[in-house]
């Protein structure tokens, strides 16, 4: 039994190291899928996404939501130490509990207290270990202590700079895109602005800003759960409406550099899809209803009457279909598993940016 018991709680103490090292330590993604951080957000993000579809206001369902990140953050931490604390007390007693108990007899109890006490490196000194083995590990699981206490305080600095990065550019969106963001008010906007050599340099900061989505979301999951600071902001909306701008671009709209336009969708295409295997959702493939035929004439003619004009025809039409194919199954299971609505393409009537409004006045009467 005591054997077993030692197996177990080496195991467990090697599976919670790992799977530290693979959440903050590895600079790419995981493969595995049997792990405590995927265990957690999984366990726990299900019922709670079903639990805020059930509330009728939209805001309190975005403030919920926005907990979850930090919260399910918290709770892997957590888990992480418990496990670790459990895991060394399993040890304690797979080798006797040799400890000098100052009240009686050690048993699991106490060494479930001795762990916690050296985890947390608290040195009260009213229980200590008796023999050479118990003295290893209660040094070994000092030392855990403070590993992990560190990477904890070197991690959430990170994470949140990546966070802070990947929010700048989505905050931009509001004056050149609208609230909610749409791919035709942001070339609408450009056109009237006579600006369409401008859109080729923000193209190029939309890749690199794909990019570093990429390659953050990869290292770091949990950041997929934080959410932007505005209701109709988020990471798989600013990553879609970069994706519609570049294939239309594709398409045909002249005074627009075509070059910018594919290198940003092949480099925003790729983040799409190797995000939507990190959230394990699977690309659908269903019609997502975002560009009906009518909506597709009303966008045609609204790029007109701005100055940037779409190229028709059937082919154009057919060209549009296909890059449309190769991203939204992915962004649209994205979002339907995180909650987070897909832009429109064309901008809804009466919608007002978000910098326009305020808590005391619903808009400002100064014109765009």
């Amino acid at each position: 039994m005591a054997v077993v018991a030692a197996v177990c709680a080496v195991l467990l103490i090697l599976a919670v190291l790992w799977d530290a090292f693979e959440t903050i330590i590895l600079p790419r993604r995981a493969s595995g899928r049997i792990r405590l951080g995927v265990l957690v957000y999984r366990v726990t993000w299900r019922p709670y996404a079903a639990l805020v579809r059930r509330m009728p206001n939209s805001n309190r369902r975005e403030t919920f939501l926005s907990f979850y990140g930090p919260l399910a953050l918290l709770l892997l931490l957590g888990v992480w130490t418990l496990a670790l604390i459990l895991g060394y007390a399993l040890l304690q007693w797979a080798f006797g509990s040799q400890l000098a108990n100052p009240d009686g007899p050690a048993g699991f109890g106490i060494d479930v207290y001795m762990s916690g006490t050296t985890f947390f490196t608290l040195g009260l000194g009213d229980v200590t270990p008796r023999t050479p083995p118990a003295r290893f590990i209660t040094v070994a699981e000092a030392g855990n202590g403070f590993a992990i206490l560190a990477l904890v305080i070197s991690y959430l600095p990170i994470l949140y700079q990546a966070f802070s990065r990947r929010e700048v550019n989505i905050s931009l969106l509001d004056a050149r895109a609208g609230s909610p963001p749409s791919a035709v008010e942001l070339l609408r906007r450009y056109g009237q602005s006579q600006n369409l050599a401008g859109l080729g340099s923000l193209l190029q900061s939309w890749e690199t800003w794909a990019a570093e989505l990429m390659e953050s979301h990869l290292s770091y999951p949990s950041l997929g759960y934080f959410r932007s600071q505005h209701e109709h902001q988020s990471w798989v909306a600013a990553l879609t409406i970069i994706l519609d701008v570049c294939a239309l671009v594709m398409v045909g709209i002249d005074d627009i550099p075509l070059q910018s336009a594919r290198l940003t969708f092949a480099i925003a295409r790729h983040a799409a899809v190797d995000l939507s295997q990190v959230f394990d959702t699977k690309p659908d493939t269903r019609a997502s209803g975002r560009l009906l035929p009518a909506d597709l004439m009303q966008l045609r003619v609204t790029l007109a009457e701005a100055g940037v004009p779409l190229r028709a025809g059937k082919d154009a039409d057919q060209k549009l279909e296909k890059l449309r194919g190769m991203y939204e199954p992915y962004v649209k299971a994205l979002a339907e598993s995180l909650l987070m609505p897909l832009p429109p393409w064309l901008a809804p009537d009466g919608s007002v940016d978000d910098w326009q409004t305020s808590v005391w006045q619903h808009a400002s009467a100064m014109p765009v």
